[in-house]
């Protein structure tokens, strides 16, 4: 029996804005004590209303086009549901059926050949909290959660399954963040 690679990447960025992607939460969650830039919409606290985040929409539509996808007149977002301890709400808000952006590519050169990768989407959803393991004085663990990086802004870029070794899955991620960082 002969096997063939076949490699599609799901890559996820995290946007540097100064708030949170459904809040006003300060989105500069590294340095902050534990558990600091929270609020009710972070918290799932019900009748807490999201309000989406102006400039990861702007990110996202921004590098769609630089990546050649088609941005839909009408998008939206979705709950994804799973009881996951880093996840306060029960859910995740991100998008499913109608991203930001659709379609698109990025061409790379790899071993003197080109190579274009398709990409199925591009979309937004909110990032989860952070759990922190620790070992305990009787040689059991126990998780901390910390809140402050729920709710900041992530663009998923998914691609096709476009790409058969390391080499192109290497060049499409390097090619890839040579774009982002170019777009700031």
């Amino acid at each position: 029996m002969e096997y063939e690679t076949v490699i599609g990447l799901e890559v996820h960025v995290q946007l540097l804005t100064r708030s949170k992607m459904f809040c006003s939460c300060r989105a500069d969650y590294q340095s902050a004590a534990p558990n600091t830039r929270v609020c009710p919409v972070c918290l799932g606290l019900p009748g807490a209303m999201p309000v989406i985040n102006r400039k990861a929409v702007e990110f996202t539509i921004m590098t769609g086009l630089a990546l050649n996808c088609q941005i839909p007149d009408y998008s939206k977002f979705d709950r994804k549901n799973y009881p996951y301890p880093d996840l306060m709400k029960g859910y995740q808000i991100t998008q499913y059926d109608l991203p930001l952006a659709v379609g698109g590519y990025l061409d790379i050169r790899v071993g003197g050949r080109d190579c274009r990768v398709g990409l199925e989407r591009i979309h937004l959803q909110e990032d989860v909290a952070k759990l922190q393991h620790r070992p305990s004085a009787d040689g059991e663990s126990y998780s901390l959660v910390d809140v402050n990086r729920s709710g900041v802004p992530l663009m998923e870029i998914v691609s096709k399954p476009d790409m058969s070794s390391a080499e192109e899955a290497r060049t499409y991620l390097m090619t890839l963040h040579s774009i982002l960082q170019y777009l700031g």
